[in-house]
């Protein structure tokens, strides 16, 4: 793919033809920022393979769910390739089960099953895990119609207080708690990761709320990531799913913006996966939406990943719904990966 100048001229012909030097990286080069999709691979059909190959998505986020055998992975990718998509993300549910996240019962069992998991994505070359780590979560208290006219998701705090929280279990479960299940869950993994190759990506907590349901939420600011890091001994296979819609709902609450993140963290190479989502407003209220119609500036975003040289994958998250759109949302779909492309294109001719 190639950026188209004056009189068909490509960009970078251009750029030579002035007597510049600047190389502008095309979309697909490895160094660049893979737009991806978020795919519950056995609800999808091979007609929506084909319509998200049709829109130049060649990564995948793959949700395999509770089971997921080698056969099934490697059928997976196997499927995939004959639309010239690779996985580089993968999910299996069983490090959210509560028995692992509460630290009861079937935790070893699950854990071990995780552990599988991870051996097989090694095997077969899918390079992060996603995981996400806060059980009673509440993600969104109404679907609600934005003021553009779209269906989306509202969070909206005091209604989560007054219609929604509920003790969800027969005790509260502390931040120590909490600390506790996940230290116990990485001592048992991450070894495993490293020897697999897969790099482990680390969900913020979505919305960025202490307390939900009784139950203790640790991914609620900078600190909780720190430490998180510090559990992980500073492994390179330990980083972020850093999701940029969730670090916007905190606003001025999270120890350090969006910006200040991505030059942390991403500055470091521990981003490696981007969930690419704008809200309306930091918390105590919001409305996820459009990429292009949050108070977040997304240009700034990809322009800060760009300068940090992340190269992971960047999703469309909670796509909103358009009339008449269904199923996998291909209508909102296609808008947020053409937004996201414009965004992209633009930075790498800033920043080269």
């Amino acid at each position: 793919m190639r950026l188209f100048g004056a009189a068909g001229v490509g960009f970078e012909g251009a750029w030579a033809q002035s007597g510049g030097s600047k190389h502008v990286i095309d979309e697909y080069d490895e160094g660049n920022i893979k737009l991806s999709h978020r795919m519950p691979i056995r609800s999808m059909s091979d007609d929506d393979l084909l319509f998200l190959q049709q829109i130049g998505i060649r990564w995948t986020r793959i949700e395999f769910g509770n089971d997921a055998s080698y056969d099934f992975l490697r059928s997976t990718q196997e499927r995939l390739a004959r639309y010239n998509m690779k996985i580089y993300s993968a999910v299996h549910y069983a490090y959210r089960e509560l028995d692992v996240q509460l630290g009861r019962g079937r935790r070893d069992e699950l854990i071990e099953k995780y552990c599988q998991f991870l051996r097989d994505c090694g095997r077969l070359g899918i390079p992060v895990s996603n995981y996400d780590w806060h059980p009673a979560n509440t993600y969104t208290t109404s679907t609600v119609m934005s003021s553009r006219k779209y269906r989306a998701r509202e969070f909206k705090l005091s209604d989560f207080r007054a219609k929604v929280e509920k003790q969800a279990f027969d005790r509260e479960y502390s931040t120590d708690d909490i600390w506790n299940t996940y230290s116990y869950f990485m001592k048992a993994v991450l070894p495993v990761a490293e020897k697999a190759n897969v790099r482990l990506a680390l969900h913020p907590d979505d919305p960025p709320v202490a307390k939900m349901n009784g139950v203790a939420k640790v991914l609620v600011h900078y600190d909780g990531y720190k430490r998180a890091e510090q559990i992980a001994g500073g492994s390179k296979h330990w980083g972020l799913t850093f999701c940029i819609g969730t670090w916007s709902e905190g606003g001025s609450h999270m120890g350090k913006d969006v910006f200040g993140m991505i030059q942390d963290f991403g500055g470091r190479g521990k981003i490696f996966d981007v969930h690419f989502r704008n809200v309306s407003g930091p918390m105590p209220q919001f409305v996820e939406t459009f990429p292009d119609d949050g108070y977040m500036d997304m240009y700034e975003v990809m322009k800060a990943l760009r300068k940090v040289k992340f190269n992971g994958t960047a999703v469309p998250d909670h796509v909103p719904e358009l009339a008449g759109d269904s199923g996998i949302r291909r209508a909102g779909t296609a808008y947020c990966i053409a937004y996201m492309r414009s965004l992209l294109k633009r930075a790498n001719q800033e920043v080269g």
